[in-house]
């Protein structure tokens, strides 16, 4: 293993990054160091997890590169969010410690545009931006990157999938020809492709570990629910880990509002990041999160960009995302700085297939585990104390003095009193409410379909009151949709997704909900309307399929897809297609 100064980093650097604990490089740093200093203009794909030392890879040489005479952009570091911006462009104030008179400014939307504006015209050596706030200052004509001589775009794959390809392409418009170009992702999904074609010179390819790899040290884990049970089984999870330390992903702000709402009334330690909050408030939240004031993150993808935190013990997934890119970031968060970690999915039946989506991209296998008996949690929960107890370093001269008194106080009570008395006093609460608690039920996959059309057709086609299956009323059409209670399908959530997805006013009538699908009525005229609108929009990534019964007044006759008997085409099965874009 070679030392920074092997690598050729400078005395000034050396002194800083040594005074912030650097020992030896890390892998991409053995790489990207020597390749930047060679002082060629050449282009770099780097393929490599969050957190293994990407911003000391590509800052140390560029801030050594640096003419510091010359004030005027020389080196420009694009990235995702205003988080990571604040990040990178600390990071690299730390490294240029000693070398005197560089500026680093960072820009981003969210703060005053005048007091960057400002900056730059005072002069910077290197600019950290987010892409739309750089493109307002390009357009506005107050800053120049025409001496820009190293560009570097970390977590290129995140700002693409947050839609800024189109400025991406007008900022490296402005840019000289001639010059570096690194490109960092931890994933290589097409659009980087078409990037690296258009902007990208021959480019050397750099892999820190497989691509699209998950990060190596990080074991996954599977708990397979129902969908009413999912907070209940969260609640379990986080008490069977007593030192849990983590980030809870949920798929929209609203539901990680609520999850958060939820896990603070209930006494843990928790707190949400989502876009919905203020700056003043995210900067709070997160603060605190970094610091271990909070022991729970409650967060969505977007918001968590830039959140650099090593010791997390545990990432969730309260809900699993559409892409499987955005699980390898996820994952990626812990399991880092050579730390073990744990990334945990809570899924339902319909969601196996996109295990095994992720399984196969990133090499690893899910480990499928029930969740947590009550008597489990506070036997883990028990042991954890004892082990602090065990741990608790005593000062001997602050407590002499209080001890006496103490100890005649409960002199008369026996060890074994004493002991009961104290896991009494820290877990009644948690005993009492996990020995009234119902276990979770494990969902039975191969029987939930089965179970579905018995409790709505019954075996000859009638339905549970032992009439026909329903019509709808008169004026009505009866509409079958391939979602159901299985997929977190509610009536309020059903009639939101419909107002969202179809445009004016649907008036809608009654709604059976099944595990894996389900029926409702719209107004006759609406039915085609409602059925062009859902078909293909996606529900907790699965692809929506809706259909026009055919016992409907709106049914057409003589369909390829004929009813056959007791139920006919509404199967239920999970012919899903996880494809595309996800509007919910």
């Amino acid at each position: 293993m070679k030392t920074f100064e092997e690598l050729g980093v400078a005395p000034d650097i050396l002194h800083a990054i040594e005074e912030l604990g650097y020992e030896n490089p890390m892998p991409v740093q053995e790489q990207v160091i020597p390749f930047l200093l060679q002082g060629t203009n050449s282009d770099l794909i780097a393929l490599a997890q969050t957190g293994t030392g990407k911003t000391a890879a590509f800052g140390l040489p560029i801030l050594q590169k640096i003419d510091v005479k010359n004030k005027q952009p020389q080196a420009l570091i694009l990235c995702p969010t205003r988080e990571l911006c604040l990040q990178i462009a600390g990071d690299l104030s730390d490294y240029s410690k000693y070398i005197d008179g560089l500026r680093i400014l960072p820009v981003y939307g969210g703060s005053s545009i005048e007091s960057q504006i400002n900056t730059l015209k005072k002069g910077v050596h290197v600019v950290v931006a987010t892409p739309g706030r750089l493109v307002d200052l390009i357009n506005r004509k107050t800053v120049k990157l025409s001496g820009v001589q190293n560009v570097i775009l970390d977590e290129a794959d995140e700002m693409l999938n947050m839609g800024f390809s189109e400025s991406i392409d007008a900022i490296l418009a402005e840019v000289p020809t001639e010059k570096n170009t690194l490109l960092f992702s931890a994933t290589m999904p097409p659009e980087i492709a078409r990037i690296t074609k258009k902007y990208m010179k021959e480019a050397e390819e750099i892999v820190i570990g497989t691509k699209n790899e998950g990060a190596k040290n990080v074991k996954h884990v599977y708990f397979m629910v129902h969908a009413k049970d999912k907070y209940l089984a969260l609640k379990r999870i986080a008490d069977y880990y007593p030192n849990i330390y983590g980030i809870i992903f949920c798929r929209t702000r609203r539901e990680t509002q609520e999850i958060a709402d939820k896990l603070m009334q209930d006494g843990y330690n928790a707190d949400s990041l989502h876009g919905d909050l203020s700056q003043a408030q995210r900067d709070s939240v997160m603060q605190k999160f970094r610091i271990r004031n909070l022991q729970l993150l409650v967060a969505t993808d977007v918001a968590a960009r830039g959140l650099d935190v090593d010791d997390l013990t545990h990432i969730i997934n309260y809900g699993l995302p559409d892409d499987i890119e955005s699980y390898t970031h996820r994952s990626g968060r812990t399991g880092r700085a050579g730390k073990s970690g744990t990334s945990i999915a809570i899924i339902h039946v319909k969601e196996k297939g996109k295990v095994r989506e992720i399984e196969k991209n990133i090499g690893k296998k899910f480990e499928a585990r029930p969740v947590p008996s009550g008597s489990q949690i506070c036997e883990k929960q028990l042991f954890n104390l004892v082990d602090k107890i065990e741990k608790v370093k005593v000062n001997e001269e602050e407590i002499a003095a209080y001890l006496p008194p103490i100890i005649r106080k409960l002199e008369w009570l026996s060890q074994e009193d004493l002991i009961k008395r104290i896991v009494s006093f820290e877990f009644d609460r948690l005993i009492d409410y996990y020995s009234s608690a119902k276990e979770i039920e494990q969902p039975d996959e191969r029987s939930d379909r089965k179970k579905d059309r018995a409790d709505h057709f019954g075996s000859k086609g009638r339905d549970r009151n032992g009439g026909g299956r329903r019509s709808a009323e008169s004026g009505y059409a009866r509409m079958f949709i391939n979602v159901g209670k299985t997929d977190g399908l509610y009536p309020n959530v059903l009639i939101e997704f419909i107002n969202q997805n179809v445009p004016g006013r649907v008036a809608i009538g009654k709604i059976d909900l099944m595990k894996t699908f389900s029926f409702f009525d719209v107004e006759e005229r609406s039915a085609k309307t409602v059925m062009k609108a859902l078909s293909g929009e996606q529900f907790m990534g699965r692809k929506v399929s809706v259909e026009i019964a055919q016992d409907s007044p709106s049914s057409e006759r003589g369909s390829s897809r004929s009813s056959r008997g007791g139920g006919g085409r509404y199967r239920g099965d999970d012919q899903s297609n996880r494809g595309g874009k996800k509007r919910w």
